[in-house]
């Protein structure tokens, strides 16, 4: 396909970017909340117009939003009845009463999405092992679907105990509810057929919640596009890096909870493998929040669950838990629009509130009466405020230090410039814990690997963040203002299917294991197969543990039939694997059993290899002839510092910090402490001066 469109939505910002016979062109627009559709189609009208093109030449959309993610924070979903096992009714009340403090008295949990009243139990019930052991109450479900038809609820969810291993109660409760009520049903065993009811049911629960407003959401774009001439098929991003069809995103919404930071980690994996870097840290900063993603090997790190709305910062469990496939991340209130505030402790603090795009920052000049970190990144030089987003935002420096000195200024008896240092200051150094937490958590030195940054506000930050962390070299690409979406671009058709059977490795049943792979790579593909008739890949992983263990580790397998010999093999995987993990294995020891608690197969489209470029350190100097005072955080203090376009840079170019490279979508702040040398692709490479990698 030739001519592809990207659109991702965002909390402040709604990125597009056409990419037109191997020509890019791409804007950002303000992010309409009250028709998320309209953004997309204003940012259309004008790469369509610039391009020379119209509607009916496009071949593919490829759409990511966060609208799903706002929804669960915000609590902006449908009224949801949730269907579940008798006495099992207050399981995503209960969560799995571990406490991710155990010192503190007063935790705080997210609410359930579902409250008590709206929770229905009936009878039936399937055993650990898929058996039934008591038939489904169909009469009592009769009778309960009468009443929620009359309860003015928007969804259905159906989570009842084991229905991962047979969901036949599950199905035959939706077919009665279905029958009755004229209503969206999600049942657990589509959604995420995998064991613990806690995480299972939660994730029943979100799907329901926000499964009206992104059927409605998605309906309207496609008519919207149709109405202007867009015959082509739009397709999603999903969590896990692929794309599906618009179909099967309004029915698994779920799934689209972390796609648009998806398509900037497919973005900087991409990067990453345009030249040759193994490790790899990518840094995503918009206007609403920022993404760090660890990158080895040219692919994210993945996972199969992940949390929304944690209630304490980096604090595992304090969290929603949604249990699908997820590239992994860590993400925090820390965009361009995220607020500042003094505490009542005397601290500077900033997010995760953001003003978004309505009002906006402060400087926006749109009714936003409050500091946010695009206001501190004007009072700091970093930004000009004439030629902010091209031109098409103007900034106000009048508006963005009365509100820096009202909330923070004033308050801690700072003049603006100083406030708004401790403004930038306190922003940067939370990301970088944030990054330190991801790596540690990880196992991995953050220090070894190279910076990918993008997104509208990472490249004014970046320098800072590599500072903090120890990194030395920081790569900025092309269009990184932009990156998610052009992440959009480079995603393969792809669907992770998994499924959760307790197999023990000294009772390993090859016939029922390839089954179960087959059944799974069938699902999988037939997913893929709606976007492409292109060779499929798929990749096979068994997330495996010693029997008593509380949790898994992955273990990739081969991808062929599996005879009886092949319980060494994979016995061997897994203790290849708990090694990398903990450093040794533990095997060998009387009675300790190696099991497989839950497979997955993620199959995707080939995709050819992005050409590689070498790394050039560059030795040809650059005259500038603008400058504007920025501040410097080592002298803490204004300096004067040149100003250059990105566009009348050449491949080979080297200038020394303190810099600032603009272009429309964001500027690039070179910090004192580097180098800046463009590479052969337009990328800009952060150097440390002295540093000898």
């Amino acid at each position: 396909m030739t001519i592809r469109l990207g659109a991702d939505i965002g909390g402040t910002f709604t990125d597009i970017v056409l990419d037109c016979r191997g020509k890019m062109t791409s804007t950002k627009v303000l992010t309409n909340y009250a028709a998320p559709e309209q953004a997309i189609l204003d940012g259309m009208d004008q790469v369509l117009a610039e391009a020379g093109i119209g509607y009916g030449d496009l071949e593919i959309v490829i759409h990511g939003t966060t609208l799903a993610t706002n929804a669960l924070i915000e609590r902006r979903g449908a009224k949801v009845a949730f269907v579940t096992t008798e006495g099992f009714r207050d399981v995503i009340e209960m969560r799995t009463e571990s406490r991710f403090d155990q010192y503190d008295l007063n935790l705080t949990l997210p609410t359930p999405l579902v409250p008590r009243e709206d929770r229905f139990p009936v009878k039936g019930r399937i055993g650990a092992q898929g058996q039934e052991l008591a038939p489904l109450d169909e009469a009592g479900l009769q009778a309960l679907a009468e009443r929620i038809a009359a309860g003015g609820y928007g969804a259905v969810a159906i989570g009842f105990i084991h229905s991962y291993l047979n969901p036949a109660h599950e199905r035959r409760a939706r077919e009665i509810i279905a029958a009755v009520c004229d209503l969206p049903v999600s049942i657990s065993s589509d959604v995420s057929p995998q064991m613990r009811e806690f995480e299972r049911f939660n994730t029943v629960c979100a799907n329901a919640y926000v499964r009206p407003q992104m059927a409605s959401y998605l309906d309207r774009l496609q008519v919207r596009l149709t109405e202007r001439g867009a015959g082509c098929p739009v397709f999603m991003i999903h969590s896990g890096g692929g794309l599906v069809s618009v179909q099967t995103a309004a029915e698994f919404p779920v799934r689209l909870v972390e796609s648009g930071p998806a398509g900037g980690a497919i973005f900087a994996a991409d990067v990453a493998q345009r030249f040759g870097l193994g490790r790899v840290v990518s840094y995503d900063m918009g206007g609403t929040t920022a993404k760090i993603c660890l990158i080895e090997d040219f692919s994210p790190k993945t996972a199969r669950s992940f949390e929304v709305a944690r209630t304490t910062r980096f604090a595992k469990g304090s969290g929603m838990p949604i249990s699908i496939p997820v590239i992994e991340m860590i993400e925090i209130g820390a965009g361009g629009g995220s607020l500042a505030h003094v505490d009542a402790m005397g601290r500077i603090q900033t997010g995760p509130e953001s003003a978004g795009s309505e009002p906006g920052p402060a400087c926006y000049q749109r009714g936003g009466m409050r500091p946010a970190i695009t206001d501190a990144d004007l009072v700091l030089g970093k930004l000009d405020p004439d030629n902010f987003a091209g031109g098409a935002i103007k900034l106000s420096m009048d508006l963005a230090e009365a509100a820096i000195d009202q909330d923070v200024g004033a308050p801690l008896s700072l003049g603006i410039e100083a406030a708004a240092f401790g403004i930038a200051e306190v922003v940067d150094e939370n990301m970088a814990n944030a990054a330190r937490v991801h790596a540690v958590e990880s196992g991995k030195n953050i220090a070894d690997n190279m910076m990918v940054a993008f997104g509208g506000a990472a490249p004014l930050h970046a320098a800072r963040l590599c500072e903090k962390l120890g990194i030395d070299r920081c790569l900025i690409p092309q269009g990184a203002g932009v990156g998610s979406a052009i992440g959009f671009l480079k995603a393969p058709f792809g669907y992770e299917s998994l499924a959760s059977r307790i197999i023990p490795l000294s009772a390993f049943d090859p016939a029922a294991f390839n089954a179960l792979i087959a059944d799974l790579k069938a699902t999988a593909e037939r997913f893929v197969r709606q976007g492409t008739a292109g060779a499929i890949q798929s990749e096979i992983t068994a997330f495996m543990r010693y029997r008593g263990q509380g949790w898994e580790i992955p273990v990739p397998l081969p991808d062929h039939p599996f005879d009886a010999g092949d319980a060494d093999l994979i016995r061997g995987q897994f203790l290849d694997a708990y090694a990398r993990f903990f450093g040794r294995a533990i095997d060998g020891l009387s009675g300790l059993e190696i099991e497989v608690v839950t497979l997955s197969v993620k199959s995707a489209d080939e995709r050819p290899a992005p050409e590689r470029v070498a790394l050039t350190m560059g030795s040809r100097a650059v005259q500038v002839t603008e400058w504007r005072d920025v501040f410097d955080p080592s002298s803490a203090r204004m300096l004067q510092t040149g100003i250059v376009a990105r566009d009348s840079l050449a491949s080979g170019d080297r200038l020394s910090g303190p810099v600032v490279i603009v272009e429309r979508e964001t500027s690039t702040v070179v910090t004192a402490p580097f180098d800046v040398v463009v590479q052969a692709d337009g990328s800009l490479l952060m150097l440390r001066k002295g540093s000898s990698k």
